[in-house]
């Protein structure tokens, strides 16, 4: 049997060049995709839609019907009254919480949402005067609105310390998300809190600090009952990281189009005309600052062009990574 002629063998180092033009040219198509501008959507009702559907909102299932919600009382003072909220939202899922009624109430009253950042708690946020958070909860009481401070998953006694981003990459793999189902606490509890007696429906709020910033964003760009928003610390965050380090954006601030369709200056379009306060602080890290300082003027370019300017304000005030109490409480009280 005649030798067979030896199979052809290229350099493996000759691939070298090859794999280094593949990562340029997908580099090039990424920046090409960030500033194609024929790709982004104008029409608010396909945005909002895109976005809902980015994160998997809303997320399959309803609670059962005949469970109902729960609201037991914890503590009182001079304020108010305090109750450890329970609202089955999804099948098995409830939206855990602390509701405050004022005690100087006279008629229904506003409702405001008061949204913890990350690794807190209502209970942190209430926890002697709230550190960072100073007034974010208790504010809202003294100024004769009820609260309802809902309760996020971060660290959980029994479960890694990366629960959250293993939690919102196995939503991912069945069809919603972390940010789907934490947005459909709040929004699906509105629906319970709402048919309160003591509650005005027509007039509701939601504040939030760093990653309630976050929810202060996202959930009034799908909730339309939420009328007011004061989003602290965090605008524009995700949108600097990227452009300075990409691997540091976390994994529930990562769905399809974030970077392109869904910047945070275009969920802003999904809450305008409604009001909307974001907060910086001059001293917090340029993470927290910068990206907002550059997105804010066409946040505000929204609201011009429906003629509703005065409805929404970016403000950079003299702190740190910390709730403003004076322009929240002055903006709820001229558009509440």
């Amino acid at each position: 049997m005649p030798a067979q002629p030896p199979l052809y063998n290229d350099s493996v180092a000759a691939s070298n060049p090859l794999r280094a033009e593949q990562a340029r040219e997908l580099e090039r198509y990424i920046e090409h995709l960030k500033t194609d501008k024929s790709r982004r959507l104008s029409d608010i009702k396909k945005l909002r839609q895109r976005f809902a559907e980015s994160i998997g909102y809303p997320p399959p299932g309803k609670p059962d019907p005949k469970e109902p919600a729960s609201f037991t009382q914890i503590g009182e003072d001079s304020l108010g009254v305090y109750y450890r909220a329970m609202i089955p939202i999804l099948p098995g899922v409830h939206a855990e919480g602390i509701y405050i009624t004022p005690k100087n109430a006279t008629g229904r009253v506003p409702l405001v949402i008061s949204m913890h950042g990350g690794g807190g708690s209502p209970e942190v946020a209430l926890f002697n005067g709230g550190a960072n958070y100073h007034d974010m909860v208790r504010g809202g009481v003294k100024n004769g609105y009820a609260v309802f401070a809902p309760q996020h998953l971060f660290r959980a006694d029994g479960f890694p310390g990366d629960i959250r981003t293993r939690t919102d990459e196995r939503l991912k793999l069945v069809g919603t998300s972390l940010t789907a189902v934490e947005i459909a606490k709040i929004t699906r509890s509105l629906d319970v809190l709402l048919k309160r007696p003591e509650l005005d429906p027509k007039r509701v709020a939601m504040v939030g600090l760093s990653y309630g910033g976050y929810y202060a964003l996202v959930t009034p760009a799908l909730e339309p009952r939420i009328k007011v928003a004061v989003s602290s610390c965090y605008f524009g965050v995700q949108e600097w990281r990227y452009e300075h380090d990409e691997l540091s954006v976390p994994s529930d601030f990562r769905f399809p189009d974030r970077f392109t369709q869904l910047l945070d200056s275009d969920l802003v379009a999904l809450i305008c005309p409604r009001a909307l306060l974001i907060q910086a602080g001059k001293s917090d890290d340029d993470d927290h600052r910068a990206g907002g300082v550059k997105l804010a003027p066409a946040s505000a370019e929204h609201y011009k062009k429906v003629g509703k300017g005065d409805n929404f304000e970016f403000l950079i005030f003299d702190g740190g990574h910390e709730f403003h109490d004076p322009s929240a409480w002055a903006f709820l009280k001229k558009h509440l």
